[in-house]
């Protein structure tokens, strides 16, 4: 279990190290029975400071947060408290997608929404830069468990594979904040 605690432009005394790491292994240790790694960094921004932190679980799950507050003390434990947050709602869906279902799940619906008609002109040799490549394998879950894992990340897309079918699936944030979900075996049908 490994905590860095590093400053931007600024440095991080040893009594908010040492409080950081107690503190995110406390919240860790209550409701994960796992190791972690993890980041937190700690700048200077504007009249303020901002934590940002990343924890990467030993079940794959990858837990991001960040504030910001007047001093850096502050902006950690809003921080620290948005990861326990987080943690407590993902084990309050674990224990609930581990409990028996007494009835079927009813059938997904599909919804077709046709696209305004817009026709911008493109340049033939236009062609978008791509920022950046990862690559990872593809879990097989329920649509349920990628929403919880796509909250939990704070990503805007989980990409899946579904575990009904087996189809690659994805959930994504949407600009008015709900959830979408695409699902190319329903459009087969």
């Amino acid at each position: 279990m490994t905590l860095r605690v590093s400053g931007k432009n600024m440095d991080v005394g040893q009594a908010l190290t040492e409080k950081a790491q107690e503190r995110v292994e406390a919240a860790v240790g209550k409701y994960f029975d796992g190791n972690y790694d993890g980041q937190l960094t700690i700048e200077h921004e504007g009249f303020g400071f901002r934590s940002d932190i990343v924890l990467h679980l030993d079940t794959g799950v990858i837990l991001r947060a960040h504030a910001m507050a007047g001093d850096a003390i502050s902006a950690f434990e809003e921080t620290a408290d948005h990861v326990e947050k987080r943690l407590r709602r993902y084990k309050r869906k674990l224990k609930d997608h581990r409990r028996p279902k007494d009835q079927d799940s009813p059938m997904a619906q599909s919804y077709i929404l046709a696209s305004p008609d817009i026709h911008d002109e493109v340049e033939e040799d236009f062609s978008p830069a791509i920022i950046a490549e990862s690559l990872s394998s593809l879990k097989s879950m329920s649509v349920g468990e990628a929403v919880m894992e796509l909250d939990l990340t704070q990503a805007d897309v989980q990409v899946f594979l579904h575990a009904g079918h087996g189809g690659v699936n994805v959930v994504y944030r949407r600009a008015d904040g709900n959830i979408g979900w695409i699902d190319p075996a329903l459009a087969k049908k």
